[in-house]
């Protein structure tokens, strides 16, 4: 693992950082000794996790109880640290319930473009602009394998996802002179809350549901090093043999497999 410290300072920023994905980000930066402002909805497990990490390693952390769907949260967040010098921040949080898009109401369509769209790329906006060019900063976006290719009973959630894919490759380039890490993370099947809670069934071995301090782990690996990153090697070997043939056959073989899991949606 790399000195993060030395690297991006000793405070990171993780918004939704108190499960799943979330939480192997937050325990992995304060395993390397790092402090933690940690952002997330669930108090109870903000809190938990808050003080564990407290005591295991060590570090400080700030705690932030905020729904980063509400209209300028990006604001209210960094309102609260404004006197924090930091220089990493992860955002995981996202809205992705598997379904047909027709049966979604219009509140959660646009629950999918405020968490997933809106408020990453105003904290990516306001984040910048706070950076001085003399520290290294680092940026990682979660994304997903559905933003490359989009599968069926995924839309919203992959046409979002694509979005921090394209976001992340696009800064990445314009960045790279200015000493700013950007990173996109496109995770496949995580052992989550939320991945679960979807009831998948009749998975095939060929699709590796990962655990999500392995992802965290990867993704901090990869930091500064390219644009996106893809964890797990059955990921990576799917996704090599997909760019390999036609969008068209790609997509289909996507969203059958997709389709078999949610064979009564």
């Amino acid at each position: 693992m790399k000195d993060y410290i030395s690297r991006y300072g000793e405070w990171a920023f993780i918004a939704g950082g108190a499960e799943g994905i979330g939480a192997a980000f937050s325990t992995t930066l304060a395993e390397q000794r790092m402090n933690l402002i940690l952002v997330d909805n669930n108090l109870p497990a903000l809190n938990f996790l808050a003080d564990e990490l407290e005591k295991k390693h060590n570090i400080k952390t700030i705690r932030i109880c905020q729904d980063l769907s509400e209209e300028r949260a990006y604001q209210a967040c960094f309102e609260k640290v404004r006197m924090i010098d930091f220089h990493l921040i992860v955002y995981v949080p996202a809205f992705s319930p598997v379904g047909r898009f027709a049966n979604y109401t219009e509140e959660e369509i646009d629950l999918f473009f405020s968490l997933n769209i809106k408020t990453p790329a105003h904290f990516v906006h306001l984040f910048l602009s706070r950076q001085q060019k003399e520290q290294r900063s680092g940026i990682i976006l979660m994304s997903s394998l559905a933003g490359i290719i989009g599968p069926a009973l995924t839309a919203p959630y992959a046409a979002t996802k694509a979005f921090s894919l394209i976001l992340s490759e696009a800064l990445f380039y314009e960045l790279r002179k200015e000493r700013v890490d950007i990173l996109a993370c496109c995770a496949g099947p995580t052992s989550t809350p939320t991945y679960w809670s979807s009831k998948p069934v009749n998975q095939r071995k060929f699709i590796e549901v990962m655990l999500p301090e392995k992802v965290a782990s990867y993704a901090l690996k990869k930091l500064g090093k390219r644009s996106f990153c893809i964890p797990g090697w059955k990921n990576r070997i799917f996704y090599s043999i997909l760019t390999r043939i036609s969008r068209k056959l790609a997509g289909k073989i996507v969203s059958n497999s997709i389709l078999k899991m949610y064979p009564e949606l």
